[in-house]
């Protein structure tokens, strides 16, 4: 077998984006939808293996700013695409597009890459750790109840057609992005992601639907979803799927998850993707009937230990070092000093100095935003402590106030 690794040229994205969707069980995506990867798609920054004139594997990354501990927006690839023909499986090809992309995005200057993994055991061999969980739920309105703050019934809330509040929503979102590490910051034509509404994707509920909430004139939060009819012989039992809600105030929070709780003739709210320590667990009457499931979301590969280390802040004084592992990316491996003071401030060196933690760089992902503890790790077996007290140092430094969270899928 000959095969080339190259550049995807714009004129080949259907050919190529075409193997990607066979690798995902070949259905096609709706034309909206394929349209707008297609104009998202950073073509310089994708690549593909051609075997002769077919297309057997993809990779691609789009260029973010990611929000890490202490707010700062950092340079990162978001890893997308993925994929490998069923035709030519344990021959290389993904550690070939791993071993280039990772290469590609050392010479851009990024310190960091993330991704979404479809298989999250596939990644941790090239060094990505998960970083960050989402919560879903599954809750019984007709039993649990919201306690709502002060204020909640100032907030005035009003329908909008979804394309018209596209800009009202993304101004939200963004001012939302800082305070919470692992959120993206997008560049222009990402605003219109999630309101993309094929109908193939509603699951038998109605169009997407949005809601905006106001308070002293000033749009403060938005909530998009959609609603699924249902009956059964003792009357309605509909569900309102919430697939994107966020507000600037708590007020405007309660105000509309209140309004989703009590729309007309449903008896279930369902949310796939929320922060672990969403607010809404202390505004619903019985958490238990909640039905929470908690899984990985966004996988951390550090591409240059030391600026990444460097580019966030700390929640507490730190002074160690760190012996690091990274096979991937021998440039990482060695020690490394990590020092922070009071207000966070941070250098990270190479030194010769004795090692007090053991760790590889997949760990270190894990860790970055704040939402695994190294202590944590540490009891997994996965850090190990090689100066007494270096563990209970460096770990509490390492959290974040707010849980590591991806609100938009990429």
């Amino acid at each position: 077998m000959t095969t080339e690794l190259r550049v995807l040229q714009p004129s080949e994205w259907n050919e190529w984006f075409e193997c990607l969707e066979l690798a995902f069980g070949g259905v096609a995506e709706p034309p909206e939808q394929r349209e707008l990867d297609e104009q998202l798609t950073e073509c310089e920054r994708s690549i593909g293996i051609w075997d002769g004139s077919e297309v057997v594997a993809t990779a691609g990354a789009f260029s973010f700013r990611l929000a890490v501990p202490g707010g700062t927006l950092v340079p990162a690839a978001g890893v997308t695409m993925v994929s490998v023909a069923s035709t030519h499986r344990r021959r290389g090809l993904l550690t070939s597009m791993m071993r280039r992309q990772l290469d590609d995005v050392r010479a851009l200057g990024e310190p960091i890459a993330v991704l979404t993994a479809s298989e999250p055991v596939i990644y941790g061999r090239f060094g990505y750790g998960a970083a960050s969980r989402q919560m879903s739920l599954t809750i019984d309105t007709d039993r649990v109840r919201l306690t709502v703050p002060e204020g909640t019934d100032e907030v005035r809330l009003r329908h909008a057609k979804p394309d018209e509040a596209m800009a009202a929503c993304e101004a939200v979102y963004d001012r939302l992005v800082a305070g919470r590490p692992g959120t993206p910051a997008h560049g222009p034509g990402w605003e219109r992601k999630p309101m993309v509404d094929p109908v193939s994707s509603r699951q038998g509920g109605s169009a997407q639907q949005c809601v905006l909430a106001e308070l002293n004139g000033q749009i403060v939060g938005y909530v998009t979803y959609h609603i699924k009819p249902e009956w059964e012989p003792s009357g309605p039992k509909g569900k309102v799927t919430v697939n994107d809600l966020a507000a600037l105030d708590p007020a405007a929070y309660a105000a509309l998850w209140r309004f989703v709780f009590e729309i007309d003739l449903t008896s279930t709210v369902e949310a796939r993707n929320r922060p672990v320590d969403d607010a809404v667990l202390h505004l619903v009457s019985d958490v238990r009937r909640c039905n929470i499931r908690i899984r990985d979301s966004l996988h951390v590969r550090l591409v240059e230990l030391g600026a990444a280390l460097e580019a966030r802040a700390y929640r507490a004084p730190v002074d160690v070092v760190f012996e690091v592992e990274d096979a991937f990316c021998p440039w990482n491996a060695g020690r490394w000093r990590l020092t922070s003071d009071a207000k966070g401030t941070a250098t990270c060196r190479r030194t010769d100095e004795a090692a007090d933690l053991a760790l590889t760089v997949r760990e270190l992902g894990s860790a970055y935003l704040g939402g695994e503890s190294l202590s944590s790790l540490a009891l997994a077996g996965r850090v190990r402590e090689l100066r007494a007290g270096a563990l209970a140092e460096a770990s509490p430094a390492f959290s974040s106030d707010a849980a590591p969270w991806l609100p938009r899928g990429f």
